[in-house]
């Protein structure tokens, strides 16, 4: 999280900013030389230089490791202003694979509760948004697209539980989401009191507020399931916590910082971008 937060617009990121970075959350230099190597052998990027005047580069990846789920912030925002309801409709996944191919098994189970699906019973899993297509492209990466089936109802029940509001609260379990959310709103807070004081924000506080930001996000957000507003009980937390959020953003990428050639991390640039 934090060498993705600190990735510049060119798709690099500057060594002893990181360094610098990681000493005001807490880090040692050997904890970020270790995460850096980890990076490097995974692929996801190349290493130049030495030490604290290095220089990172994002390797191109289809799959946006380095802006992971920003489909899922889009929709989370979404939902917040009422432009996309629920249309109703359940969306199902059936699947039967063999023990030989677990490994593929596991990573489609990963994935379809990724996406925001819940288990039904073995091998069935439901969600409450339109995950086709991508489900059908992990089977076919995977291997196994003949032994996945799918279908939608509007008339799901489950164990004779059939109201909508209801069944998500059976198979998503919606107060530790809601606990997540919560500690999500208290951080925003604080930051946002910090960012109301009159004395100055240094550079390196300025961005490691914002990598505290994203990674209290990203806290809150993945294991999220998005359910549509018509699934969740009033006053949802996760609303007001994104709120709080946003306006976090907006607050970090106006204030002056001492030393203004130090630019946001691009992670948060654009999670700011989607939530305007």
């Amino acid at each position: 999280m934090l060498v993705h937060a600190l990735v510049r617009e060119d798709g690099t990121v500057d060594a002893g900013e990181l360094y610098t970075v990681a000493g005001l959350l807490g880090m040692t230099d050997q904890q970020v030389r270790l995460c850096v190597k980890r990076l490097v052998a995974e692929g996801r990027f190349t290493h130049e230089g030495r030490g604290r005047k290095a220089v990172l580069r994002a390797v191109a990846d289809a799959t946006g490791a380095i802006a992971p789920d920003a489909a899922h912030v889009r929709l989370a925002y979404r939902q917040d202003h009422g432009l996309a309801p629920w249309d109703g409709v359940w969306h199902l996944f059936a699947f039967g694979v063999p023990e030989s191919e677990r490994a593929a098994r596991d990573a489609l189970r990963d994935t379809l509760l990724h996406l925001g699906s819940a288990p039904l019973q073995g091998g069935l899993y439901a969600c409450a948004h339109p995950i086709e297509p991508l489900v059908e492209a992990r089977a076919h990466e995977l291997g196994i697209a003949a032994a996945v089936t799918s279908l939608t109802s509007t008339d799901l029940r489950v164990g004779g539980v059939v109201d909508p509001p209801a069944l998500a609260a059976e198979l998503w379990p919606l107060d530790a989401i809601a606990a997540r959310h919560d500690e999500l709103a208290d951080f925003a807070r604080s930051c946002l009191d910090r960012l109301g004081r009159p004395e100055p924000l240094p550079s390196a506080e300025r961005l490691s507020l914002a990598v505290r930001l994203a990674a209290a996000f990203s806290y809150a957000m993945t294991p999220d399931p998005l359910l549509p507003a018509e699934l969740l009980p009033r006053d949802w937390p996760g609303t007001r916590a994104r709120h709080l959020m946003a306006t976090c953003w907006t607050a970090l990428a106006e204030h002056p910082a001492t030393d203004d050639s130090t630019p946001l991390p691009r992670l948060f640039a654009l999670y700011e971008d989607i939530a305007g």
